[in-house]
């Protein structure tokens, strides 16, 4: 008895054609990456903004006294002492962008943007809060930093508003 290998249940490719399960696993492997980091910084941002200790001047759990803090071990004192110039706007701007960042992630609107604002966001953390983090991996803001890349560099190209638009402006030149 011969048996013959089906190719026909192959998972059609976003052109038409067809592919196995590692190409569909390939095309979606940023998904969960998008997914996650959209949520934790929507989930940072409103956890900061909920939080009455964090959006004061001074204070235990407060912005301007986390900022005092790490002032002496951060890589750029200098950016500390911009925060610190106005900590409640500074943590109103970081909940703010940090939801920002997060809409448009999980959306996958402006992704690159996005994701560029996210990376911004976790090195400027990275050389100001967990600096003096030692070892090194145990800074998050790094991890995050690192995690944004492959978004800043691939966008959202499955299941987003910018593939959705991409793909009516394709349609309308075709007409």
């Amino acid at each position: 008895m011969t048996h013959s290998i089906r190719t026909d249940t192959h998972t059609p490719h976003l052109d038409g054609s067809r592919g196995d399960w590692r190409d569909t696993a390939t095309r979606y492997a940023l998904l969960p990456l998008r997914v996650f980091l959209g949520v934790t910084f929507i989930y940072a941002g409103l956890d900061k903004l909920t939080d009455s200790a964090f959006l004061k001047d001074a204070g235990a759990g407060s912005i301007g006294g986390m900022m005092e803090t790490v002032r002496g071990s951060s890589a750029i004192p200098a950016m500390v002492d911009m925060a610190l110039e106005n900590p409640v706007a500074f943590g109103y701007a970081i909940a703010l962008g940090e939801i920002a960042v997060g809409i448009g992630t999980l959306l996958g609107l402006l992704a690159r943007l996005a994701a560029l604002g996210g990376a911004l966001i976790s090195l400027s953390l990275w050389l100001t809060v967990s600096w003096a983090s030692d070892p090194y991996y145990y800074g998050n803001d790094l991890v995050y930093l690192m995690a944004w890349l492959p978004l800043v560099l691939a966008g959202a190209p499955l299941l987003s508003v910018d593939a959705a638009l991409r793909d009516r402006r394709q349609r309308r030149s075709y007409r």
